[in-house]
């Protein structure tokens, strides 16, 4: 007889249904007549927070114990652990470092969906961690691993999360308990019981799959690809455009138009054709005979067609007036086409986003009248919004903003992101008839133009310097050197966004740090001191 219990460690992020998945399979080992015990664990995790579920299953029925009652753990033992069970690939590998798998004994069951932590998110650069690094630490520590991707599934289903990782612990056959066994609790457990066995089976299925078609599991699955999404559709790129350029960057710049197209017109997006074309007659001058593959008008294609596309208030309200997002919403929340759904947006613009479609004079007239409050101690002016999308007159709201693209073009933010987009263009087309690697690192200091707001001018104040200073500084010994030192600047840049590395790194390579910019001072009064006469 087994005289060891199986045990399970659950772990499901805020909202996910932990608690749920956990109470199917007490219920299902019950059922089964298997004895189990369960006990939660909260906590906290990177993101929305995290609860770790424990389960002990004895897998010898109650009746042929002859009344003697298995003693089960209350806290899973690092090392000890049948299987780790998580819904987050990091929150997987998270877990695993905590020394809770093993790689002679624990089976782990993971997806690939992730959640970006916040710290994925603050980086300047992609902060995202490699899937295929995550991948192969579950590889590394596990005895045998089943990785699918249990969001996708769970959308295909409209349930939860917990009904697909049911499904994939039953196929795993870790558990003593048979298929019919889950499915008789999952049809008890009320008015979502069939969204729920939708669910169950597509879980079960996809690690069923994996088990009959590969034998040897570890070495398969840990060099797996993730599962991506397939790609929208991009119209083809027009003839008379493709022929201006080598084929291999047909597939990018044909990505950057159409989205130029969308953004405002298709003038727009021929002025990005029209950039493009420089900086392929430049990198032709610096490289006859395309050997680098042609890569300083690739990163352009992909960098130039984001800075053109800048987010403004039109812009804004377009996306959150798309039929796509309310469409993706109901799906999110999993709304039926009998349910009241009520979306409500929040806005706060301040003068600066007003300021940037008003012609350059009042623009001007606006921002000095802010800083002028700002200076009187006030806080900056903003207009917070709230405006529900789901009403006719929300949506008119957003919409009636979004048609005016056509003023856009008019505005004083309009005009100043062009003349910096100039400067930088300039700045790639001489690098690369000079040196082609210098032009390649100044083409890819694209990527520090992110975000909105405080994010975005302080990305755009770092590449304006490294092009006024290190792309044109005389006192470099060779032009290796200058390439060099803005890779160097560019991945200090990305590193820190206080910019304090970045200054360490120009002053290095003989160049001023960036200039401090004046803070007004604000005096705030104390509330508990009384007020005296």
């Amino acid at each position: 007889m087994n005289q060891q219990p199986i045990s399970l460690l659950l772990c499901a992020l805020g909202g996910e249904g932990g608690g749920v998945l956990t109470e199917w399979l007490v219920e299902t080992a019950r059922h089964a007549g298997y004895p189990v015990q369960a006990t939660s664990i909260p906590g906290v995790a990177q993101r929305t927070g995290a609860t770790t579920y424990y389960l002990e299953v004895f897998p010898v029925p109650v009746k042929e114990l002859g009344g003697k009652r298995p003693v089960l753990g209350l806290y899973p033992v690092p090392g000890r652990l049948d299987a780790l069970v998580s819904s987050e690939l990091l929150e997987t590998v998270r877990q695993i470092g905590l020394g809770h798998a093993s790689g002679e004994r624990t089976l782990v069951l993971s997806s690939t969906a992730r959640a970006l932590t916040t710290m994925e998110k603050m980086q300047m650069g992609d902060g995202r961690r490699d899937a295929r690094e995550l991948l192969n630490l579950i590889a590394a520590h596990s005895h045998a691993h089943h990785v699918v991707d249990m969001a996708e599934l769970t959308r295909q289903a409209g349930t939860v999360v917990s009904a697909v990782m049911l499904g994939c612990i039953a196929a795993s056959g870790l558990l003593p308990m048979g298929r019919a066994d889950y499915e008789t609790i999952l049809k008890a457990s009320g008015g979502s019981a069939q969204a729920s066995l939708r669910g169950f089976a597509l879980g079960f299925d996809a690690v069923q799959a994996q088990r009959s078609r590969h034998q040897f599991i570890e070495q398969v699955l840990a060099v797996q690809p993730v599962p991506v999404a397939p790609a929208a559709q991009v119209p083809a790129l027009p003839a008379a455009m493709a022929a201006l350029f080598p084929a291999v960057l047909h597939e990018l710049i044909a990505l950057g138009h159409a989205r130029l197209v969308e953004y405002q017109n298709a003038t727009y997006a021929q002025r990005y054709i029209t950039r493009l074309q420089q900086v392929l007659r430049a990198e032709r001058a610096g490289d006859p005979q395309g050997a680098h593959g042609w890569a300083v008008t690739r990163e352009m294609a992909r960098w130039l067609a984001l800075w053109m596309a800048f987010d403004d208030i039109i812009r804004v309200a377009d996306l959150k007036s798309r039929a796509s997002r309310w469409q993706r919403v109901q799906g999110e929340v999993k709304a039926g086409a009998a349910d009241l759904l009520k979306v409500y947006d929040h806005f706060k613009p301040g003068a600066p986003e007003f300021a940037a479609l008003l012609p350059r004079g009042l623009a001007q007239r606006v921002l000095a009248w802010d800083r002028k409050r700002v200076l009187a101690g006030k806080t900056p002016w903003a207009l917070p919004l709230k405006i529900g999308t789901h009403s006719v007159s929300g949506m008119l709201a957003l919409r009636a903003l979004a048609s005016l693209r056509w003023l856009r073009p008019y505005g004083s933010r309009f005009a100043t992101e062009q003349a910096l987009i100039e400067l930088w263009l300039a700045a790639v087309v001489s690098g690369t008839q000079r040196h082609w690697a210098s032009g390649h690192e100044l083409a890819q200091c694209g990527r520090l133009i992110k975000g909105y707001g405080s994010t975005n001018e302080r990305g755009k104040d770092n590449l304006l310097h490294v092009v006024e200073h290190l792309a044109v500084a005389r006192h470099f010994a060779s032009d290796e050197a200058r390439a060099a030192a803005i890779a160097a600047a560019r991945s200090a840049a990305l590193a820190d966004e206080t910019g304090k590395t970045l200054d360490r790194t120009l002053v290095q390579h003989g160049v001023p740090s960036r200039p401090v910019k004046p803070q007004p001072i604000r005096w705030v009064r104390n509330p508990r001191l009384k007020k005296t006469s």
